[in-house]
C-alpha cells in the first residue's frame, strides 16, 4: 500500500500568507494615498466670511508666485515691542487660531498667524516646499514693519517645523517650539511601526536639522503625555541637538491643554517679557 502526503496544511499556511501580505500592501498603498488626509484637518471658510476677534486687527491676503492666495490675520498691540509670527496646528482654521494667538497681544505683541493652502479661505495646493514658501511671505511682510531682533517665531504641532525652517533661514530674537517633533517620519513611524514610512511619506519635515542651522535662543514646551505628538519625539529634538536648547517638560500635560497648566503659562511669560 502506497501513502500520498497530504499537501493541504502547506497550501493553507501559504494562502495565509500571501492573503496578509497582500492586507500589508494594501494598507500601506492607502497609507500612501492618504497621508494628507492624516497629516492634515483643515476647515474651509467661505470667502466673504467676517472674522470677529477681541483684539485689533487686520485681515491679509499674499499672493504667491503659483497663483495661490495665503489669508492671514494680523493682530496689533497698541505699543508693541515686537511681533510674533504663528504657525498653527493641524486642525481647524484661522477662526479658531485667530482666538487661541491673540491672546499675545497682551504682552504687547503684533501677531501674524496665517492659514496653509486649503484652511480657511487660503487657496493653493498643498505640499511642504509650498508650506516653506509661504511661512517666507509671513516674515518677509513681518520683516517691513519690524527690526529682525523684534521678532519671534512660534509654532505649534504641526507648525512647529514650518517655524523652525523659517527660523534657519532668517534672523529673529528667538524661536518657541510647542508640542514639537524630531520629524514627521518620526511620529509616522509611532503611529504606523509596521511599515517602512520614510519611504512612503511625501512630506518629511526634518525639524531637527533645521534646528541645528537656528541662531536664535530655541525653547520647546512639550507635556509628558502627548499621544498625538509623543514626548519622547519632541525631547528627542535636544537630545540630538548641538544646541543649547531650553526644554520645558510639562508633567501630566497632553497635547492641547498646555496653557491649563501654571509652568507653561509662567514659562511663556518669561520668554515673551525679555
Amino acid at each position: 500500500m502506497s501513502f500520498t502526503p497530504q499537501r493541504k496544511p502547506k497550501n493553507r499556511l501559504k494562502k495565509v500568507i500571501l492573503s496578509l501580505v497582500a492586507i500589508y500592501v494594501m494598507f500601506g498603498a492607502a497609507l500612501y494615498f492618504i497621508q494628507e488626509t492624516i497629516l492634515f484637518r483643515p476647515t474651509v471658510l467661505e470667502q466673504q466670511y467676517q472674522f470677529e476677534f477681541d483684539h485689533s486687527f487686520e485681515e491679509l491676503n499674499f499672493n504667491t508666485t503659483d497663483g495661490a492666495v495665503i489669508n492671514a490675520i494680523h493682530f496689533k498691540a497698541e505699543n508693541p515691542k515686537g511681533i510674533i509670527i504663528y504657525f498653527h496646528g493641524n486642525a481647524g482654521d484661522l477662526s479658531r487660531w485667530g482666538k487661541i494667538t491673540e491672546q499675545f497681544v497682551d504682552f504687547n505683541y503684533d501677531v501674524l498667524v496665517m492659514d496653509y493652502r486649503t484652511y480657511g479661505k487660503s487657496t493653493g495646493k498643498l505640499s511642504e516646499k509650498a508650506l516653506y514658501e509661504d511661512a517666507q511671505l509671513c516674515y518677509d511682510y513681518a520683516a517691513n514693519l519690524f527690526n529682525v531682533e523684534d521678532i519671534i517665531i512660534f509654532g505649534r504641532s504641526l507648525g512647529t517645523g514650518v517655524a523652525s525652517h523659517l527660523a534657519s533661514k532668517n534672523a529673529c530674537s528667538q524661536l518657541i517650539l510647542e508640542t514639537p517633533y524630531y520629524s514627521i517620519a518620526d511620529v509616522a513611524k509611532y503611529r504606523f511601526p509596521i511599515f517602512p514610512v520614510k519611504a512612503l511619506l511625501k512630506y518629511k519635515i526634518p525639524t531637527y536639522k533645521y534646528l541645528e542651522e537656528v541662531d536664535c535662543p530655541i525653547t520647546i514646551f512639550h507635556g509628558t503625555e502627548d499621544y498625538v505628538v509623543p514626548y519622547n519625539s519632541g525631547k528627542k529634538l535636544k537630545d540630538a541637538s548641538s544646541k543649547d536648547i531650553n526644554f520645558i517638560t510639562i508633567e501630566g500635560g497632553e497635547h492641547n491643554n498646555l496653557v491649563d497648566f501654571e509652568i507653561y503659562r509662567e514659562g511663556l511669560e518669561d520668554l515673551l517679557n525679555q
